[in-house]
């Protein structure tokens, strides 16, 4: 796995995330892609689970810290405060253990997180280092 690799991932989902981009996540990962989003979930094509992750989704700020690596496996940290299309906040942690296959794409993503309910909090300051933050701010309702 090279370092470019990894860092399209994180870069890819971040903004993403951020974006509601199904397509740009979709991209980062093999056709036959194992994603298992939390344990107890059957797997999801990776594009499946992002669509329903973000469809009830208004907006999220999210943040990715630098990789730690080992051959072709990488985990990576992240942070996300969401708002919920209800108003409500959600902080979530997690961390993704990921193994990259041929041309750099994810063949196998394995998540591990927890949430928040009605809370938005940013990472601590001794979180990270931060690799990528991002934030797409909605523009208001027009009456």
């Amino acid at each position: 796995m090279s370092q470019e690799a990894v860092d399209r991932w994180i870069d890819g989902w971040a903004r993403g995330w951020a974006a509601h981009d199904v397509g740009l996540i979709a991209s980062l990962y093999a056709d036959d892609a194992v994603h298992l989003s939390a344990f107890f979930r059957e797997p999801q094509p990776p594009a499946d689970y992002a669509a329903w992750a973000f469809s009830d989704e208004e907006r999220a700020e999210v943040w990715f810290a630098e990789p730690v690596k080992e051959g072709n496996r990488a985990a990576v940290a992240w942070w996300a405060i969401s708002r919920g299309i209800d108003g409500r906040d959600t902080t979530l942690a997690g961390v993704s253990t990921i193994t990259f296959g041929a041309g750099g794409l994810v063949v196998d993503q394995r998540d591990y997180w927890n949430a928040a309910e009605d809370t938005a909090l940013a990472p601590p300051d001794d979180w990270g280092p931060v690799a990528a933050h991002e934030r797409v701010d909605v523009p208001p309702a027009r009456d």
